[in-house]
């Protein structure tokens, strides 16, 4: 790891890696996370005691490496019973007998990735070459894209702004082998594109027959009129004519439309007009693709033709109409009135350019409200970015909530990690699991998709966001078809409770809570068993009083021996884009559930990963 000056760091604000200490901590950081998943979903591996010789005697997690003749050897600086552990240096042996001799992170990745393939067998190995080498090439993506990050400065500083969070996100995330891959991104747009860099763009802007759109909305105006507001002063000097609809689309995606042979041939008649660029500058958001003005009370969501992490990012017809049902389901309860500590950010609008015979044109946007406007943007941060990794000798931002929050209220430090996370289970938890119990709607409340409002330091108020992130209930469906009957026919928004289990299972607890408890843990502020204990008990109580799905959810993540975790390397290894599977469905992973029987020991449990 690399060496920064203490005085520089106490708070992590401001500090600026050279090009070289940016290396190799992305290296470093493409090791953690390939060996986290490699021990998730492949082989637990077994703790070890070991003396390099000339260094400090440390735990070790060894792999072997049985196709290989050898065994790799990595540093446990710092285990956890929930997430991802701490890893230091690699050793690696090359041959039984040998010596283990370290090697330079990324070595040790090119072994896993090779051993991840043998794993499968040969001859499904063999078949499997070329993925691994996609694999490998995408390892090599994310790190150089870590590297440009944190060489740009991304989360080097602790402004409080929504924006700043959103986009200092420099590692990714938490449990992936390639968190910050950007496929079909060039280097030269970047800059400009991707958050972590921090750049500002405006939109490019076509023009086309309102007798060619398609668009709903369930806000007070339309989806056009959105757009056209949007636009602003700029609509004017674009030269809309009468009976035109502005369609606004990411430069990026406008790139790739203007190739589309069906577009050229609109363009060649006249019935698509490219007006340029137009509009205020926009920002990139954690999701990329989703776009934040400081003025603006909408954030458009474009599709990409880019490969972020596993998929090629694309607004599918049923996700927009998602959106707008939602919507609609929310203005015809009183749910969120009853429940003012959670709070949903709707997609209430869509609208695009039917191309026949086509599902998606690729012109598909989604307008999100935008709560975040100036004066207004203060204080709210997403749990990804507040339980992302701090800079060598930093603190990260939910670290400095909680000894802020000490300091003033003058608590012991793990007496105001108690009380910051029990705000936390008021807001961000136990609300999603009541609005499944009440309405039959399940929530996709991952790190990026849930939001806190941080202004007091302990939470307040969360977030949630993302129309392609609702679970409607089977159980519910009889009440919700009286309250929007068109969910009726929209793809892939009705599960059976069995299957909305594992999928809000993973996504509430082990990949945002036990997010919160793995930093905390990390971070010194507490011990990982007493806020496992927390949540059990909140969990516990939610089992006890909600009387329907909700509580028997509760009651299940208590019970079971193991919990359903997203498998992003075998999705990798076996090059799935999970967007174009069946009903979207990822593939999971059994590992050891923490809160069964509150165990406060990490064992390396795990089973390989099985489709669900």
């Amino acid at each position: 790891m690399t060496t920064l000056k203490k005085a520089e760091l106490r708070t992590g604000s401001n500090v600026r890696l050279t090009g070289a200490e940016a290396r190799r901590l992305a290296e470093q950081a493409a090791l953690q996370n390939v060996a986290n998943c490699y021990v998730r979903e492949i082989d637990a591996g077994a703790l070890v005691r070991h003396r390099p010789v000339g260094e400090v005697a440390a735990d070790h997690l060894e792999l072997l490496l049985r196709d290989q003749n050898g065994a790799l050897r990595i540093e446990a600086v710092a285990l956890s019973a929930c997430g991802p552990h701490r890893l230091g240096r690699a050793y690696i042996r090359r041959a039984e007998g040998q010596d283990f001799v370290r090697v330079d992170p990324m070595t040790a990745v090119i072994a896993l990735l090779h051993e991840a393939y043998r794993s499968f067998g040969p001859e499904r190995a063999e078949r499997l070459r070329g993925c691994e080498l996609e694999l490998l090439s995408r390892v090599l993506g994310s790190y150089q894209s870590a590297a440009t990050c944190l060489a740009a400065g991304a989360g080097a500083d602790d402004d409080d702004s929504f924006i700043a969070a959103e986009q200092s996100i420099a590692f990714g995330h938490w449990l992936h082998p390639t968190p910050k891959s950007l496929q079909g991104m060039t280097w030269w747009q970047r800059p400009a594109y991707q958050p972590e860099q921090g750049g500002r763009f405006r939109l490019t802007v076509f023009a086309a027959p309102s007798g060619m759109v398609r668009h709903a909305s369930a806000a007070a105006v339309s989806a056009p009129e959105i757009a056209r507001g949007f636009l602003g002063a700029d609509l004017d000097r674009l030269g809309l004519k009468d009976g035109e609809v502005p369609l606004l689309m990411h430069p990026l995606q406008a790139e790739a439309l203007l190739l589309d042979p069906d577009v050229a041939a609109l363009r060649d008649r006249g019935a698509l007009r490219l007006l340029g660029p137009g509009g205020p500058e926009v920002a990139a958001t954690s999701s990329v693709r989703t776009l934040w003005s400081a003025d603006r009370a909408w954030m458009p969501k474009f599709s990409l033709p880019v490969r972020i992490t596993n998929s090629v990012r694309v607004n599918k017809r049923h996700e927009l109409e998602a959106g707008v049902a939602v919507a609609r389901l929310f203005a015809k309860t009183d749910w969120l009135q009853r429940h003012p500590r959670f709070r949903v950010i709707q997609d209430p609008a869509w609208v695009t350019l039917d191309l026949p015979g086509r599902a998606e044109s690729g012109f598909e946007t989604i307008f999100r409200e935008n709560p975040f406007v100036a004066g207004r943007d203060r204080g709210v941060a997403t749990v990804a970015a507040l339980t992302a990794p701090p800079l060598p000798g930093g603190r990260s931002r939910l670290e400095r909530l909680v000894r802020d929050h000490a300091a003033q209220s003058g608590l012991r430090v793990a007496e105001a990690a108690r009380a910051w996370f029990r705000a936390y289970l008021d807001c961000a938890i136990e609300p999603p699991v009541a609005l499944y119990d009440q309405l039959g709607v399940a929530l996709e409340a991952h790190q990026q998709n849930t939001l806190l409002d941080v202004t007091g330091l302990l939470p307040r108020a969360a977030y949630y966001r993302d129309s392609q992130g609702f679970y409607l209930s089977n159980s519910h469906r009889h009440a919700l078809d009286r309250l929007i009957p068109e969910a009726a026919s929209i793809g892939a928004l009705y599960f059976d409770d069995c299957e909305i289990a594992e999928r809000f299972g993973y996504y509430l607890l082990v990949n945002q809570a036990f997010s919160v408890v793995n930093r905390m843990g990390h971070d010194g502020l507490i011990a990982e068993t007493a806020l496992l204990d927390m949540l059990a008990e909140r969990l516990e109580r939610l089992a006890r009083e909600t009387p329907g799905v909700g509580g028997a959810f509760a009651r299940a993540a208590l019970d079971r021996p193991s919990i359903a975790s997203k498998a992003n390397l075998v999705t990798r290894l076996l090059d799935i884009d999970e967007l174009d599977a069946d009903d979207e469905a990822a593939v999971y992973a059994r590992v050891d559930n923490p809160l069964f029987g509150r165990p406060g020991v990490c064992d390396f449990g795990g089973d390989r990963a099985v489709a669900v």
